[in-house]
């Protein structure tokens, strides 16, 4: 799979290649910017995943993965965004960026391997029969008269709980090579209940137990990230 790494420090840059290059075998192409990675794209490179620092000169991570997702050809791309910064308020910046990971510097091997597992979880089609039920889900209107909320208001929960999800990825892998199950268990138990407060009930029944080991982890949280989104184009609808 070959990988793209922007970020304009180059210590930083090749450490997160070697990470990278550490958790299996990955072709990895290298850019000084963003303006340089939006050149290596036009010119036809097609990596499987970008790993973008977020603040760059000349072109910063957002600039380029808005360009990016407005492109037809590579708007799929699963592209982590990488800060030194932990606040919710980058966090969601990033979710609602398009973001498909999140990772912070200094970087920790786990948070890598979090996100390459993430974009290495087979289709929804092929998932195992679990986590594909993790996309049924009350009907939105139901939800709404429910709460007591309108749609935008709904729409603006679903949007928190992707970017809560989004940023629990690389922690729980954490927790969970550290052995720390406990308190893994209650950040898991947290998004459960925020699945069910919003109707999730497939998303919620997949997170109702803390998966044995590491690798079923971020298939897991990806099927509940694909629930949330997908019942945010069913609001939309």
């Amino acid at each position: 799979m070959k990988v793209l790494v922007v970020d304009d420090d180059v210590v930083s840059r090749m450490m997160l290649m070697h990470l990278i290059d550490s958790c299996g075998s990955y072709d990895i192409a290298e850019a000084e910017d963003g303006a340089d990675a939006w050149r290596q794209l036009e010119a036809g490179l097609r990596p499987a995943a970008c790993f973008c620092d977020m603040r760059m000169p000349r072109m910063s991570g957002l600039e380029l993965l808005q360009r990016v997702r407005g492109d037809a050809g590579l708007a799929a791309l699963p592209f982590v965004l990488v800060s030194s910064a932990n606040d919710h308020e980058t966090v969601e910046q990033a979710a609602q960026a398009g973001a498909t990971g999140y990772i912070v510097k200094p970087f920790e091997p786990a948070q890598v391997r979090a996100q390459l597992d993430a974009l290495a979880a087979p289709p929804q089609a092929t998932l195992p029969a679990a986590l594909q039920a993790a996309l049924q889900a009350e009907e939105p209107a139901a939800t709404r008269a429910r709460l007591g909320i309108d749609a935008g208001r709904l729409a603006a929960y679903l949007a928190g709980l992707e970017t809560q999800l989004l940023a629990a990825a690389a922690e729980l892998e954490t927790l969970l090579l550290r052995g720390e199950r406990e308190e893994a268990a209650a950040r898991l138990e947290r998004l459960r209940g925020g699945c069910a407060t919003l109707g999730l009930t497939g998303a919620a029944g997949a997170l109702a137990a803390l998966p044995a080991n590491t690798a079923a982890l971020a298939p897991m949280l990806a099927a509940v990230r694909d629930a949330v989104r997908r019942q945010a184009r069913r609001l939309s609808a």
